[in-house]
């Protein structure tokens, strides 16, 4: 049977394709073997099942920027940083360099997304290698070896709805407590394997102290799982966990233990800006401190 991240795999019993070429380096440099199929084709990436050995894997092919319909915004691109000075002022120009380094950046935010919340108790799945624009990574299956299917594919009973929504409102707030929103969750990114939800795709996820549009991108995660699920436990709809969850994190009260109740009384009195400023000026601060820690 396969474990939490989907391990024990069976072999999929195909024959090789024919490698595409984005995957010739890593077949090259010994980190993949032979690939099987293509397992699907996404806005942004395509997904290849490939073998590694004994084990079986997937590969994960970014699209060039003009091939994709996701495109990137400064939405999602806020609050990122880069340590490369010469790197950062291209980027900023658009230079041709830039434009490449920034297509690098894009891809390269879904491996440092996966490891850090992996690191944080995440069920995301696990990263291998980032090679010449292509994530290897574990493929997530389900009991039976399979590729896992997708949230949008399967029907639930109102309990299993209930269930899984619950405890993909824990994983959201696990993600919030390392740091991170989504930006882009929907039934179309979360895999259901043998035990539970999984939540894939994450070049758009966003720095929860460092983006202004963190907050509406949280609520917004949060109101596609709920309109997702309630079509099979239609009380999910009534729900706002998105709103409660951001009021914990703004008042620092939130941790993975925090008990939320799905409802939440929004203020109708006059915003003071200036205690807002403080509020994410601290935010971004305490974020500050959390990456000094990490990279001491």
């Amino acid at each position: 049977m396969p474990g939490k991240w989907g391990h024990g795999i069976r072999p999929i019993q195909e024959p090789p394709v024919k490698t595409p070429k984005r995957i010739e380096p890593l077949v090259e440099d010994g980190l993949v073997d032979s690939v099987v199929r293509q397992l699907m084709s996404g806005k942004e990436a395509m997904i290849f099942v490939v073998r590694c050995g004994e084990e079986t894997r997937c590969a994960k092919v970014y699209k060039a920027a003009d091939q994709r319909s996701f495109r990137q915004s400064v939405d999602y691109t806020e609050g990122r940083r880069t340590k490369n000075s010469r790197r950062a002022r291209a980027m900023e120009k658009g230079t041709r360099y830039g434009r490449k380094q920034r297509e690098e950046a894009w891809q390269s935010a879904e491996v440092d997304a996966l490891y850090r919340l992996a690191a944080a108790g995440v069920r995301v799945p696990k990263p291998y290698n980032f090679h010449e624009g292509v994530l290897l990574m574990e493929l997530v299956s389900d009991g039976a070896g399979n590729p896992a299917p997708r949230l949008i594919d399967l029907e639930f009973t109102a309990e299993e709805a209930r269930s899984h929504h619950r405890r993909l409102i824990a994983e959201v707030v696990r993600m919030l407590c390392a740091g991170v929103v989504h930006g882009d969750l929907s039934e179309y990114n979360i895999l259901i394997d043998a035990d539970g939800p999984v939540i894939i795709d994450l070049p758009q996820a966003v720095d929860a102290a460092g983006n202004s549009h963190a907050k509406s991108m949280l609520e917004r995660d949060v109101r596609n799982l709920a309109t997702s699920l309630g079509r099979f436990a239609p009380e999910l709809l009534a729900t706002d966990f998105g709103a409660e969850i951001w009021a914990h994190y703004e008042h620092g009260t939130l941790t993975v233990e925090t008990a939320l109740t799905g409802r939440f009384e929004h203020s109708t009195a006059p915003v003071k800006l200036g205690e807002v400023i403080q509020v994410i000026d601290d935010a971004k601060f305490e974020e500050a401190a959390r990456r000094l820690r990490m990279e001491q």
